[in-house]
């Protein structure tokens, strides 16, 4: 690398001569640094230079320590140095503005990104001051997102920092944020909402689901929140980048979630105030304004609310209380059934009377049904569990709407009766229907509707006869020959299309994957990157400063793992990256995603895939590689697809000929053999 001298010179000077004869950008890019300076002395100086009473010399500083905080092994030697605590003394003297907070902010949000130093360490001082500049109306865009960044992780690794920061910051001082045009401040506000919501302790999250619907609700409704998300955020002219629906997604998760006390919450039958809900159900249903003192006799009361709880499809019609304490659903039902009588009546009406006036077998139980879809919706929005870590499926459609799970319902339960009739289902074929109206929804929602009138009218579109129009297409794509000849060509041409799926897995390899870095914080922007060489012999992999935007050359990747020197792949929580303490390490769909390389003695390579896709084809590859069997679920689909694609190519001369079951007879030997063929 140095230049050739013919003169002897020292060492010191030759470097020296070479330094100065680079410019500042190869010096602040580390390319000499790394070679001159181990990161101790390089954690000593930077330690030295933030305290340098010049300002250019403090900034000059702030900006190298911003950008060697990412290595470990320095953010280690500068940690040991009492660094954070340093770090930390100049945000709260409230000194410094600008470039200078910028710089010393990030540095330290890279710092405690490793994990080393515990959350728990941090004054209210220092709360006090990050929070101030979320706060502030007008505030430096990279300090407002490095403020907000701190106060999501203090939040999501600290309990007692969760208190501290909810008392500091309020959803409407956050909410100004939200109403501007950058995406990334944006992202970073909603991060901060979720996590306040998420570690929200368990005893206040129940005083919340006692007051107006939820305290969730109540915000939504007095700080316009869904709607301002809605108009800035879902309906901005900037497209929605991964991180920002990953956010929402949360969002979407957490808001269905306070659903799950009512979801898990049994009728008391002898609680009056609930039973008084199902008397104005038969109320709005068949006009009776009557008191019940002034009907008759209390055998003549009890037969005519029988009589009206069976028109109203209740299982038990003696007392329909009972039909909620099953959970789930529970009271959450019963609370979608009375909103969708007061506020969609006409519908209501006419869908009770219309089944109270056919015959018993062919009625549409509407109690029933309710209780059951309330089930069903439950399940597809996943009420109760937490977000996924990699998951971005979130719905415009819920944001445009204050009660959106019981707008939700209620197209849905007028879907169920529709299909009901066009099934000419009975009684009997309830479960079948129920089956039908989940494809119907389910297929509506994959089309991501922007709003709940798109939803319904794609609902218009997906009647009975069109789903059974989709299953038998579908069926003719997936045909499963069984006779035996079939069944034997396919065990010939099995082989060579694993051998197919077993190239491919390879060429993937060698294209390379970008991984992400997962730290404590939510929001990652470190990402490294693996390919494996051409010859199949080397994995080549490194750090990568952002998200490439092509394969990365192998010489640009300074680490190398031979192929040779590989003992195993392990997968999911047998991981050594997925025994470390954090919730964030327990999250099922990260467990899902992980997997390692173990080399040597007991060296491992960690990996946590971006997707399923990415994990099954970086699985199937190394144990490719390694001479084992591929495995995985993409595997499998692979080849079923390629098998049944082949198997109708290789069959399309037999169309419309019947294949016999088995092979005809071989005929009887001749006579004999004194016989020729003449082929002049």
């Amino acid at each position: 690398i140095l230049p050739f001298s013919p003169q002897k010179k020292p060492l010191s000077a030759i470097i020296k001569e070479v330094s100065q004869s680079l410019n500042r950008n190869d010096i602040k890019n580390g390319s000499i640094l790394r070679l001159t300076t181990s990161p101790y002395q390089t954690a000593v100086g930077l330690h030295e230079r933030i305290q340098s009473s010049s300002m250019d010399a403090k900034l000059e500083a702030l900006k190298d320590l911003a950008n060697a905080s990412r290595d470990i092994t320095f953010a280690q030697e500068f940690i040991n140095l009492d660094g954070i605590s340093l770090l930390t003394q100049m945000v709260e003297s409230g000194t410094d503005f600008g470039d200078l907070l910028s710089f010393t902010l990030t540095a330290f949000v890279e710092l405690m990104d490793h994990g080393i130093v515990s959350w728990d360490t941090f004054s209210v001082a220092f709360i006090k001051k990050i929070a101030s500049y979320v706060n502030k109306s007008a505030m430096d865009t990279a300090v407002l997102q490095r403020s907000l960044a701190i106060l999501e992780s203090m939040v999501l690794n600290s309990q007692d920092l969760y208190h501290k920061v909810a008392q500091e910051i309020t959803i409407g001082q956050l909410i100004p944020h939200l109403q501007g045009t950058d995406q990334d401040i944006q992202t970073y506000t909603i991060a901060v909402i979720n996590a306040l919501f998420l570690k929200a302790p368990e005893e206040k999250r129940q005083v919340r689901l006692h007051c107006a619907h939820t305290e969730m609700a109540h915000i939504l409704a007095q700080k316009q929140l869904r709607s301002i998300i809605l108009s800035n955020v879902i309906r901005s002219p900037t497209p929605i980048n991964d991180e920002m629906a990953h956010q929402l997604y949360v969002l979407q998760v957490l808001t269905f979630n306070l659903l799950e006390d009512r979801m898990m919450t049994k009728m008391d039958p002898q609680d009056q105030a609930q039973r008084d809900i199902i008397f104005e159900l038969r109320r709005i249903a068949f006009d009776m304004e009557m008191e019940p003192n002034n009907s008759g006799s209390i055998e003549k009361r009890k037969s005519m609310y029988t009589r009206d709880y069976k028109k109203l499809g209740f299982i038990n019609h003696v007392n329909p209380a009972v039909d909620f304490t099953q959970i789930p659903p529970g009271m959450l039902a019963l609370d979608n059934m009375l909103y969708f009588a007061r506020h969609h009546q006409d519908a209501y009406i006419r869908i009770v009377l219309e089944n109270s006036s056919r015959e018993d077998k062919h009625e549409c139980p509407f109690g029933r049904s309710s209780i059951e879809l309330t089930k069903m919706l439950c399940e597809i929005l996943k009420v109760g569990e937490l977000p996924s870590e990699n998951c971005h499926d979130f719905h415009p459609m819920f944001f445009t709407h204050d009660r959106s799970f019981e707008e939700f319902f209620c197209i849905c339960i007028q879907l169920l009766n529709k299909t009901w009739k066009e099934m000419r289902a009975t009684s009997e074929d309830f479960n079948k229907v129920m089956q039908v109206v989940r494809e119907q929804i389910m297929r509506a929602l994959t089309l991501k509707p922007n709003s709940l009138d798109q939803f319904k009218s794609r609902l218009q579109n997906l009647s009975y006869t069109e789903i059974l129009k989709i299953r038998q297409s579908e069926r003719m794509n997936q045909e499963d020959f069984q006779s035996r000849p079939i069944l034997e060509l396919r065990e010939k041409i099995q082989p060579e299309i694993m051998e197919l799926i077993k190239q491919q897995r390879l060429n993937r390899l060698c294209e390379g994957t970008c991984f992400r870095k997962i730290s404590s914080r939510r929001r990652q922007d470190k990402f490294w990157y693996c390919r494996l060489s051409p010859n199949h012999k080397v994995l080549h992999y490194g750090d990568l400063e952002e998200s490439p935007q092509g394969e990365v050359p192998h010489d640009s990747l300074q680490d190398k793992l031979p192929v040779a020197d590989i003992k195993a792949v392990i997968t999911g929580k047998d991981c050594p990256h997925m025994k470390e303490k954090g919730a964030l390490k327990q999250n099922k769909e990260v467990l899902e995603l992980a997997f390692s390389v173990l080399y040597e003695s007991d060296e491992y390579l960690n990996f946590i895939a971006p997707d399923k896709h990415e994990y099954c084809v970086w699985t199937d590859g190394l144990n490719a590689l390694l001479g084992k069997e591929m495995t995985s679920d993409y595997t499998k689909s692979d080849m079923d697809t390629l098998l049944s694609m082949e198997m109708k190519l290789r069959l399309l001369d037999l169309e419309n000929i019947q294949i016999p079951e088995a092979p005809p007879p071989i005929p009887k030997e001749p006579s004999n053999y004194d016989f020729v063929y003449d082929c002049n």
